[in-house]
């Protein structure tokens, strides 16, 4: 791929300290967020310096504490002073550098780092001065747990990897650092577990983020759908998560999380399709329970996809199938309603998915509101008014009230559910079974950074077992899955048997 030209290639830093001065107001030209200070030494004039940095990224404090003050009173018996003697006798900052490269110099003082030039050197001090403000540490509103740790990612990338830096005592917690985007450059870190992550893996995700040209990465989901591959896929390929929790759980099982400088969601990689039905919470409650919620949900994510269409092909094409009383219960109450079966459907769905949507969009307390009165008020009008038959109110319910049990699965669920409801609508139960098996053939087929999303079910392994359908207890989980990782062994066997 052809990278486009850069401008900051033409410029150089000298030794002259005016003329780097005009170097950097030149590269940020009409920008007033850039300020620049002289600081002369208060025993010797010739003895000075400059510092330049982004007002409302820096910690003033640290500035006038640890940079301008020691600068300004220190007194040197020598005549020539470098660079590196500043450094080290002088500034009092726990992590600087030098550098003479313009491009790293300007992504550090955009970054909220301090710049300082000093006379005939041609390089210059990288100050760690950040300090601009960023969202505490809460719970994440996408992931609500009842029981389980709370705290939540925040926008800030340096939290964030301290967030799960802090659930390891090890050394084999590795975080690599790049930047993406040929305008903003933001900082994306990628984190793993050295002695367990799939190194095959590892290396296609670096060579993906390499090759990223594009000219801003704002969030999270711009790095998913840039490496996530050309070829189109209902169903997502790389999960996310908005609990260190959860991150650190997969980054054991031996996956690659990508945290997103000013993004709360981290990517994990590579993405199973049964995670889709398991919560973190899964793991901090009683297994029984864990399997059966687990369970409720899977027929959940059938029950969502199927129900409409099943109820149109049913009452459209194969009444024979519905019990005689039940049958003209239905028939009795379409026989005044002027849509037929299908259009009934399609409309009831719309405008549920009417009402979700206005309920999320809007504030939360009236959101919740909106969203049952709203859905109760509708449904009983539209009984009550002759437009759609009472069994359909019913259906569509449930039909809702199933997808909402998955919410990572929000965009294919409706996707599939279309098209069953479309295929039933036209050729009945052939169709449904048509799209019935369409869906088994894209979830069987679905790959992930060359992993099969389905290869715990497709390959026999008891202790795969343990935790896909059901999750057994932690003392029965002595293996790793055995696609993600070569390091196999979670825990001794003996565990089990105590």
């Amino acid at each position: 791929m052809d990278k486009r030209k850069d401008e900051l290639n033409e410029y150089k830093l000298s030794k002259g300290i005016e003329k780097n001065i005009k170097t950097l107001k030149e590269i940020f030209k009409d920008d007033d967020n850039l300020k620049i200070r002289k600081i002369v030494n208060q025993s010797n004039a010739n003895f000075f310096c400059y510092i330049a940095f982004f007002d409302g990224m820096i910690d003033s404090k640290i500035i006038n504490d640890n940079i301008i003050k020691p600068f300004l009173t220190i007194s040197f018996n020598k005549r020539n002073v470098s660079l590196t003697e500043i450094g080290t006798q002088v500034i009092q900052i726990n992590e600087l550098k030098e550098s003479n490269n313009i491009k790293e110099i300007v992504a550090s003082i955009t970054s909220g780092d301090t710049i300082l030039f000093f006379n005939k050197e041609k390089k210059v001090l990288i100050l760690n001065t950040k300090g601009y403000d960023y969202r505490a540490i809460s719970e994440p509103e996408s992931e609500k747990v009842l029981i389980g740790p709370r705290e939540g990612f925040t926008e800030s990338l340096i939290i964030n990897v301290a967030l799960l830096q802090r659930k390891f005592r090890t050394n084999q917690l590795k975080v690599k650092y790049m930047g993406i985007g040929q305008t903003t450059n933001t900082n994306v870190g990628i984190c793993y577990i050295d002695n367990v992550v799939n190194k095959d893996v590892l290396n296609k995700i670096y060579k993906k983020l390499e090759a990223i040209d594009i000219d801003a990465i704002l969030d999270s989901n711009y790095i998913a759908e840039l490496i996530g591959g050309k070829k189109y896929s209902i169903f997502k390929k790389i999960s996310n998560s908005e609990r260190p929790a959860s991150v650190v759980g997969k980054l054991l099982e031996g996956r690659i999380a990508i945290l997103v400088d000013g993004s709360p969601m981290v990517l994990i990689i590579p993405h199973l399709f049964i995670e889709n039905f398991q919560n973190p919470e899964d793991y901090y409650i009683e297994p029984d329970y864990a399997s059966i919620s687990r369970i409720i949900r899977i027929i959940g994510f059938i029950i969502t996809i199927c129900t409409p269409a099943l109820y149109v092909a049913i009452v459209a094409f194969h009444q024979e199938m519905i019990p005689t009383p039940l049958f003209i219960n239905i028939a009795i109450d379409q026989q005044g309603t002027p849509l037929p079966a299908a259009l009934e459907v399609i409309v009831m769905l719309f405008v549920f998915e009417l009402i979700k949507e206005a309920g999320i969009r809007i504030p939360s307390k009236i959101g919740d509101a909106l969203s049952i009165v709203g859905a109760l008020v509708v449904g009983q009008a539209a009984v009550d008014a002759r437009l759609v038959a009472a069994p359909l109110v019913i259906v569509v319910g449930i039909t809702g009230i199933s997808g909402l049990l998955i919410f990572r699965m929000e965009a294919p669920i409706l996707i599939y559910r279309i098209i069953f409801l479309l295929a039933s609508t036209f050729l009945g139960l052939v169709g449904f079974v048509l799209s019935f098996s369409i869906l088994i053939i894209n979830i069987l087929s679905q790959e992930s950074f060359g992993l099969l999303q389905v290869s715990e079910v497709t390959k026999f392994n008891v202790q795969n077992y343990k935790d896909i359908f059901i999750r057994k207890r932690w003392t029965s989980m002595i293996l790793r899955p055995r696609e993600l990782t070569k390091n196999k062994v979670r825990q001794s066997e003996n565990e089990e048997q105590q």
